[in-house]
């Protein structure tokens, strides 16, 4: 913990100050800030620079803010008792988020043909959920599944823990920092969706640490085959060539999935 007044405290302030980081968790501020301060002695020049990589793993996708408030009471008036109530509301959320709104016009293929390749889904845990909980009307899961998701925004995570309170399904939501602190929550697939990238800028080894410590029967691991403007770039290739590296010397049976704008791997351990 970083004394009061101290350059790391004086940071994660600064950094907090801004509307675009103020919800974000401080511990994930601190831990970024810290690696800065450690480069450079100039207290600004770390703050700039700590904003840099907090747009590079997260703001870059935030997009615009939902209003979080409105959105619940708009959710709570559609719902009727049927998830599929929601589905046109969710879709409107989500579009918010750029990494989420990606995935939209596959969103039903998405879910339908990796879910099919599994045995019944009771939990999920998504890592980095972004919105995609709302996602939760195009999941075929068992019934009385619960889900679980985490991120580092904290208004983020207080509107995903309401949604789930809204449509009965257990489970909950939190704040969480991977890269310090892999959730150990047991359950039957583990989304990590388009975020060993986000990890890998700042630590090249969270990749791995993520894949080994998540207490899950199945991964969903998925990469982006597009810069957030459209350009392809060899990215699919890259990402398929470094996903192949994480599974080294792991006896893991792997299936993948190629849709438009993502690739995806089916990891059993």
């Amino acid at each position: 913990m970083a004394e009061q007044g101290s350059p790391l405290e004086q940071l994660v302030a600064a950094v907090r100050a801004s509307a675009r980081y103020r919800h974000v968790s401080a511990g994930f501020i601190a831990r970024i800030g810290a690696q800065e301060l450690a480069k450079r002695p100039n207290l600004k020049a770390a703050i700039k620079a700590t904003k840099d990589r907090l747009h590079q793993v997260g703001g870059a996708y935030r997009g615009t803010r939902p209003d979080y408030q409105a959105s619940l009471e708009r959710l709570r008036g559609a719902f009727r008792g049927n998830l599929s109530d929601l589905r046109p509301l969710c879709l409107e959320i989500m579009r918010t988020h750029a990494s989420t709104r990606e995935r939209l016009p596959v969103l039903a293929e998405f879910y339908g043909s990796i879910f099919d390749a599994l045995p019944p889904v009771r939990s999920v845990l998504d890592v980095g959920c972004g919105l995609n909980p709302l996602a939760l009307p195009w999941m075929p899961l068992a019934p009385g599944a619960a889900y679980y998701a985490c991120d580092i925004y904290e208004d983020l995570v207080a509107f995903v823990g309401e949604f789930l309170g809204l449509v009965g399904v257990s489970g909950g939501a939190w704040v969480c920092d991977v890269l310090g602190e892999v959730p150990r929550q047991k359950v039957d697939v583990a989304l990590v969706l388009k975020l060993i990238p986000c990890l890998e800028q700042i630590d090249r080894a969270a990749g791995r640490r993520l894949l080994d410590g998540l207490n899950a029967d199945h991964l969903v691991v998925s990469f982006p085959a597009q810069s957030l403007c459209g350009a392809r770039k060899g990215m699919p290739a890259t990402y398929e060539a470094r996903f192949r590296e994480l599974m080294e010397g792991r006896d893991w049976r792997v299936r993948r999935f190629a849709f438009s704008s993502e690739l995806a791997f089916l990891v059993s351990k």
